[in-house]
């Protein structure tokens, strides 16, 4: 099992963690966020996080009455040098990306800095099979604003990029031109009921990236819960993809789910063909201090 931290972000830093927030630096701007696992003391004082930071988003939490649902939403207090809106850029080998950010009203601004040791892999795998006579199709499934669907395409990989929410697959789009990027499909869908009806199809990928969330729903209300519903989705996967040159990136962030749930997982969908390396993704703050961030899960078949 292994443990992993991105080595290639040069505009991204995350300064401190604890008392369940982190403080991070995106480019020239940084942000202090909710972040439950930090559940450790700040190594830096309060009043030098009040300095560092250009925005601060407080969460709230309350019922939507119209879903009956716990919905997290929150506010930024931000400083007047903190603008809406900027770029940031990451590089790995010939891969240059960019993202645009943006403060949004859950919190998020638009990357999961994390995921880049997922982008660095995908790249790899697909960088080494890809040439003019021969194209790989990559399915990324839960696809946010599509750094995964980013790394594949710019491997030359044909990229599928299904995501429920439209907004964010308008931010994905904009991301892959401000990359250089072009030729990405996009979907707006229920992510397990496009693979569904892919199985029903006899579709094949080379390549299956997903990263659900512990809850979601789809354009038509769909609900997913990940305990409910991730072993179909992995089901479906299983059938989804070729069974030599493939590869599957598979993660999660929810608390308590291990990666050997993951593991387990896999093996009964995919049995024992190709190899799967596994672990734990995670970003140091100055101090030292690892904060967990979800965990990983390749299967290569070669």
């Amino acid at each position: 099992m292994q443990i992993l931290t991105p080595s290639n972000w040069k505009e991204y830093e995350l300064i401190d963690t604890g008392g369940s927030e982190k403080l991070e630096r995106f480019g020239k701007y940084v942000l202090a966020r909710p972040e439950p696992q930090a559940v450790w003391q700040k190594s830096l004082p309060e009043k030098e996080w009040e300095q560092l930071a250009h925005g601060w988003y407080k969460r709230t939490r309350g019922i939507d009455p119209s879903k009956q649902d716990l919905t997290e939403k929150g506010e930024w207090k931000r400083k007047s040098s903190m603008p809406d809106q900027w770029v940031i850029s990451y590089s790995y080998k010939e891969m240059n990306l960019k993202f645009r950010l943006g403060l949004t009203s859950f919190g998020h601004i638009g990357v999961f800095p994390e995921q880049a040791v997922n982008w660095d892999a995908i790249y790899d795998l697909l960088a080494a099979t890809n040439d003019i006579r021969h194209t790989t199709n990559v399915l990324n499934l839960f696809a946010y604003t599509g750094g995964s669907s980013l790394a594949a395409r710019a491997a030359r990989a044909d990229v599928i990029h299904v995501d429920s929410v439209k907004p964010v697959v308008n931010w994905a789009r904009e991301d892959m031109e401000l990359s250089g990027l072009d030729g990405i499909r996009w979907v707006v869908e229920d992510a397990l009921k496009f693979v569904k009806r892919e199985v029903k199809r006899g579709h094949k990928y080379n390549g299956i990236i997903l990263d659900p969330p512990a809850y979601g729903r789809g354009p038509e209300g769909e609900k997913w819960i990940l305990q409910d519903s991730v072993d179909e989705m992995i089901g479906c996967c299983s059938q989804l993809l070729e069974p030599e040159n493939s590869f599957v990136i598979f993660s999660m962030y929810s608390m308590g789910f291990s990666a050997l749930i993951a593991e387990n997982l896999v093996r009964s969908h995919f049995g024992n063909s190709g190899e799967i390396v596994l672990g734990e993704m995670y970003l140091p703050d100055r101090a030292g201090r690892k904060l967990p961030l979800g965990t990983f899960l390749k299967l290569v078949r070669e």
